[in-house]
């Protein structure tokens, strides 16, 4: 049989790592499987756009992937076996027949991160957030009525990284008649440096943005927001922002991984503990090259991606593994369509004194974005056209000669 190669998760980092693996290796000795959850391709940097009523284009898997030889399985990864190398799959919301078991010689784990809605009680029942599609879609729906409803309403953002800067500017802008209040735990934009904190200031107070700083939610409500000190904020819609989390599947599994569930890799992104599994993206605890974990993120996902990449290609096929870069030298945080800052950071991670703000890092934003999409739905566009065969490379059975 070929080598088996399973890929968990489609977003940014899965499909990346999918598409060059399939372009690099020969389809006669590898047979590569991306399992999703959902149908379509997700934009994850600008859910927030998407929650706020921006159109977000959402092209399908099967479109990225057609051409490639990759198989696509919709369904949700339930479990994985990494002694048995199995990955066990439950049928996907909109999907029937997507469940099952699935054998692997290679496991690519790129689930990802999710909101992390569960250290504060009612956060789960009554707070939107904008990590997914889905939850995403769901306040835009809420905004949508209370922009109906004629008469206003107040949006509380809990949460001051930059999912929640973003979120809270975006929706002050997209939809003015709403009072947005950003809830921050610190100073706003602490890990700014200080002429950004002062430039994202005068951005909130330019578009209305209410800003509560030094304060900890510790309920949110129906109807309302508790803070510590016993004070509230009336809220018609509760936008979580306040962290993420990871998915249990690779702890359960006996992966190595460090206390919020990130899988712990050498420097090449494989497991520590399993050496036929490699983690890539938000699911990886990956040590950059300044000796710092990098920080969850769509560049670190493109980071990550590429040296798994290497790794794999280079294991299978014999070939020496090349070490690839491993850095987080700036944020961008968007605040509203026109406008963003760009902030450099240290080998510390830490803000270094020069940032930009303005149209022009906005317009540096859009353009990432648009080249990610563009590269994640063209996958295989400009790779080397020769495939690589694998070191040794595995008998094939009756049924696949025929079709080799």
């Amino acid at each position: 049989m070929r080598h088996r190669i399973v890929v968990l998760g489609a977003g940014y980092a899965g499909a990346y790592v999918a598409g060059n693996l399939a372009r690099r290796l020969s389809r006669k000795d590898v047979k590569i499987t991306v399992v999703n959850a959902v149908p379509d391709f997700v934009q994850r940097m600008r859910l927030h756009q998407l929650a706020a009523g921006g159109d977000i284009e959402a092209p399908t898997l099967a479109g990225v992937f057609a051409g490639t030889g990759i198989e696509l399985r919709l369904a949700r990864v339930t479990a994985i076996d990494p002694e048995r190398r199995i990955v066990t799959m439950a049928d996907a919301d909109s999907v029937a027949g997507g469940g099952g078991e699935l054998g692997y010689d290679t496991l690519v784990y790129a689930l990802g991160s999710r909101g992390d809605d569960g250290s504060v009680p009612g956060a789960a029942e009554h707070a939107f957030d904008v990590a997914a599609r889905p939850s995403a879609l769901r306040l835009r729906e809420r905004l949508d009525s209370l922009d109906r409803r004629g008469g206003g309403g107040n949006v509380v953002v809990v949460g001051d990284g930059l999912t929640g800067i973003e979120s809270a500017t975006e929706i002050t802008e997209a939809r003015p008649g709403l009072s947005v209040t950003l809830v921050a735990r610190h100073e706003l934009g602490a890990r700014l440096s200080a002429g950004a904190r002062r430039y994202l200031r005068r951005a909130c107070d330019r578009l209305g943005v209410t800003v509560v700083e030094h304060t900890s939610v510790e309920a949110v409500e129906a109807t309302r927001v508790r803070f510590a000190d016993g004070t509230t904020l009336p809220s018609d819609a509760t936008v979580w922002t306040a962290g993420f989390a990871l998915s249990p599947i690779a702890a359960a599994g006996g992966l190595q991984v460090t206390g919020k569930g990130q899988i712990v890799v050498d420097r090449t992104m494989r497991s520590v503990s399993h050496p036929d599994v490699y983690a890539i993206g938000d699911s990886v605890h990956a040590i950059g090259d300044n000796g710092r974990p990098l920080p969850m993120s769509c560049a670190s996902a493109g980071y990550t991606g590429r040296q798994a990449i290497e790794a794999i290609v280079g294991r299978l096929t014999g070939r020496r593994i090349a070490h690839t870069k491993l850095v987080h030298t700036y944020n961008h945080i968007s605040l509203g369509r026109r406008n963003a800052i760009l902030q450099t950071v240290d080998d510390q991670g830490q803000a270094k004194p020069k940032y930009q703000g303005g149209r022009q890092p906005s317009r540096v934003q859009a353009a990432i974005h648009r080249t990610a999409l563009w590269a994640t739905s063209h996958p295989t566009y400009g790779l080397p056209k020769r495939r690589h065969r694998l070191a040794t490379a595995p008998p094939y059975t009756t049924a696949e000669k025929s079709h080799a």
